[in-house]
């Protein structure tokens, strides 16, 4: 093991980047080191960067590793080296930061070395950054829901979007559900997005009342909630072979359809996904050759709230929208009534 305080040297892209601490442990469960990480990153480069490349990226850095505290980081560093790729975008609030563009292994490892576990890009391109061009949704399970659940949810999903003109590409969460990203024409703003994955979750709502969910109040919630509000402007996800910060370092892996129904998250960690990488590849490859549009989401959204659906809440550092019912937990307004 080498002392503290050493350093080791990659050559990357033309690059050389610097890992520092690289035999701080990141995972003492399994005695997973920064450089074991920034290498694992390295192993599935092509379909880790299939999923960020180009994307304004946030931080999410565990400077002490999986087990210690995080915290986020939008504005990219003033101290970086000049070859790193960075763009502008704008928060809902109004303000600007300037994020890093993730553009090859170079960079990859660059923010592996400040510690972030997982990545977690925006679903724009740093060529226009106010106009996704990914539908995300994301299947998020109560406590005392059995991820079988989410399995079928996310088959559900699957005929939604293919109902709707859209391919789905599924991963696990690498936490405890399952992402499903669709390939758009990038011709919607943040607002669009956002509705026609609300009309989307309402639709598998519909399809199995009993399973999935949209409501956004946990007190309300039960089953799978499909969390519309991941597409709002300025919320993201961790994206493909993200590793998570979980005990056994589990991975954000994606899937061939065939494989959700007897998928198990324990099966994709940081010593397992490598040689499933080597040997088949990135199951969600083909994604940019998907694109497709949201129109027809967006005329369901019309159609559902022409059947009497209200604005959904919004998360609660946005704007007020037109419409939004009070962001406040039923059962607290209930309280206030009172």
């Amino acid at each position: 093991m080498a002392p503290a305080g050493s350093t080791e040297e990659l050559p990357l892209d033309g690059h050389t980047v610097t890992i520092t601490n690289p035999d701080k442990i990141f995972f003492p469960e399994i005695d997973v080191r920064k450089i074991d990480l920034v290498r694992y990153y390295l192993a599935v480069a092509p379909g880790v960067l299939a999923g960020c490349k180009d994307r304004p990226t946030t931080l999410k850095r565990y400077p002490n590793g999986a087990a210690r505290d995080f915290f986020y980081q939008k504005r990219v560093p003033l101290k970086r080296p000049e070859w790193l790729r960075t763009v502008m975008v704008t928060f809902p609030s109004g303000r600007s930061a300037e994020f890093l563009c993730i553009d090859g292994t170079a960079a990859l490892a660059w923010a592996i070395n400040l510690g972030c576990i997982d990545i977690n890009p925006w679903p724009v391109r740093r060529q226009d950054v106010d106009h996704p061009d990914e539908l995300r949704v994301d299947l998020d399970p109560q406590p005392d829901v059995p991820f079988d659940h989410v399995r079928q949810v996310a088959l559900i999903v699957r005929e939604v979007l293919e109902d709707h003109g859209l391919t789905g590409f599924p991963k696990t969460s690498g936490s405890r559900g399952i992402h499903i990203n669709a390939r758009i024409e990038p011709r919607w703003d943040f607002s669009d997005v956002r509705l026609a994955a609300l009309a989307l979750g309402r639709e598998v709502e519909r399809r199995a009342p009993s399973l999935a969910t949209t409501a956004w109040w946990k007190e309300q919630r039960h089953g799978v909630f499909v969390d519309y509000n991941q597409n709002a402007r300025d919320r993201t996800v961790a994206s493909a072979y993200s590793v998570r910060p979980t005990p056994d370092a589990r991975v954000s892996c994606p899937l061939d359809w065939s494989e959700v129904p007897t998928a198990h998250l324990r099966d994709f960690r940081i010593d397992t996904v490598p040689a499933r990488f080597a040997e088949r590849g990135d199951p969600g490859q083909e994604i940019d050759e998907h694109v497709g549009s949201i129109d027809s989401l967006l005329e369901l959204a019309e159609r559902q709230k022409a059947g009497g659906a209200e604005e959904a809440p919004w998360p609660p550092h946005f704007p007020k929208a037109k419409g939004e019912p009070p962001r406040v937990a039923p059962s607290r307004a209930k309280k206030r009534r009172a």
